[in-house]
């Protein structure tokens, strides 16, 4: 792999760490992995980009396993190249939400289980920061899933703190669109594991995938110009709440009064 293109990808996560000050020095910061490409490229960025900047930050890569079959050894092996503790915490998440509770639409509950058990897991290993492997796509395909079945204008962001844990969520991949994860994933040959979720592949994020896919197929410049349009939002060309609307009305009969 041409050292052009990692130095190129590795120096996009290094903006957006610099950008949002994701990452502090002393921090100890937890790795979400999962085996998928997104998060096994996160862990490979970071390991690398800790021997590149000023900031001295300390990795530790948390496995959530539902408790279904899942190749551990490959992702424990894969953490100890790259100097980095691995954390395998079982849990009955799997149990819970496709035989106890039977979710027709199981994400959701499944997402909240798993954001619970990594920041408790997080805590307890006295870790403050902990790293996901979202990129720009993600925050474009939540958009829409929010707009399309909340209606609601929003996404995540690069940096959220998380009062209940006390833990920093935080989102180095952010600038990075899914493509180029694909790519980076393939050139350095990272090992990637099948997700053995029932409902993978059948998500309502795969619609909103299948969105993003035909807008940027269609308007080359999509993918740029939505992370400009999030960077620089301006709230005052949306709607204002309807009670707003009538109290600004009443105030401009009053003064022609």
């Amino acid at each position: 792999m041409k050292d052009g293109y990692l130095k190129w990808v590795k120096g996009k996560v290094k903006k957006a760490i610099s950008n949002y000050g994701m990452i502090t020095d002393g921090d100890r910061v937890a790795v979400g992995l999962s085996g998928g490409k997104d998060s096994m490229a996160l862990l490979h960025l970071l390991a690398q980009i800790r021997r590149e900047i000023p900031v001295h930050y300390h990795l530790h890569a948390i496995f959530i396993n539902p408790g279904w079959p899942a190749d551990v050894d490959a992702m424990k092996n894969f953490c100890r190249e790259r100097g980095v503790p691995f954390t395998n915490k079982l849990t009955n998440i799997g149990e819970v939400v496709f035989t106890c509770r039977k979710e027709k639409n199981p994400c959701a509950l499944c997402a909240n289980l798993r954001r619970g058990a990594i920041n408790n897991t997080a805590r307890e290993l006295g870790l403050n920061k902990l790293a996901l492997g979202h990129h720009l796509d993600d925050a474009i395909e939540t958009f829409f899933m929010s707009l399309v079945y909340n209606g609601q204008l929003k996404t995540f962001s690069p940096v959220t703190y998380m009062d209940r844990s006390g833990i920093t969520l935080i989102r180095p991949m952010i600038y990075l669109n899914g493509k180029t994860v694909e790519t980076l994933v393939k050139r350095l040959g990272l090992p990637v594991l099948k997700s053995l979720c029932p409902v993978d592949g059948k998500t309502k994020r795969e619609e909103a995938k299948e969105i993003v896919a035909w807008l940027s197929e269609r308007y080359p410049e999509f993918r740029t110009r939505f992370l400009t349009a999030l960077q620089t939002l301006d709230t005052n060309n949306l709607w204002p709440p309807p009670e707003k609307r009538r109290n600004v009305k009443a105030g401009e009969e009053n003064e022609k009064e």
